[in-house]
């Protein structure tokens, strides 16, 4: 994880740019006072995560659970599994109803789709706290509140 005077890194999964330049704005230049400025990586293909994945090293990530054809909850399972270290993802899902994938798909947090400019940042950097800290979830920590 990087320190204080690096940037945060995360790599935002969508294929719909309007998703991804959601995230982007309501993630801002700083999430949290206690946490360096956000850099922010756009991917809109699951192949394209994988590599950047491969290629650089993030803090966090946000898939898109309602991304198509390879969802963001699927992603994150497999990069679950694949990558070892693996950053903390956090799940932008519509419907609470899809909570319990979120516990499949083996995610940190998730947050209400379409995104919450309040919620969102605050969430992130819940979660990239507790990832600094060694605390680990096995399941998603974050509740969506709609």
């Amino acid at each position: 994880m990087s320190n204080s005077t690096e940037p945060l890194r995360v790599l935002v999964y969508s294929d719909d740019r309007t998703v991804r330049q959601e995230v982007k704005l309501a993630l801002g230049r700083r999430i949290a006072a206690d946490l360096s400025e956000v850099e922010v990586f756009e991917v809109a293909t699951g192949p394209a995560a994988i590599r950047a994945l491969d290629q650089g090293r993030y803090d966090a990530l946000i898939f898109d659970g309602e991304a198509t054809p390879e969802g963001g909850m699927g992603l994150a399972y497999q990069i679950k599994d694949e990558i070892p270290n693996c950053p903390p993802v956090l799940l932008l899902v519509a419907r609470v109803a899809d909570a319990w994938l979120a516990t499949w798909s083996k995610a940190d947090a998730i947050s209400a789709h379409p995104v919450d400019p309040v919620q969102l940042p605050g969430q992130l950097a819940q979660m990239v706290r507790r990832a600094r800290s060694g605390e680990t979830t096995g399941a998603y920590a974050e509740p969506i509140t709609q």
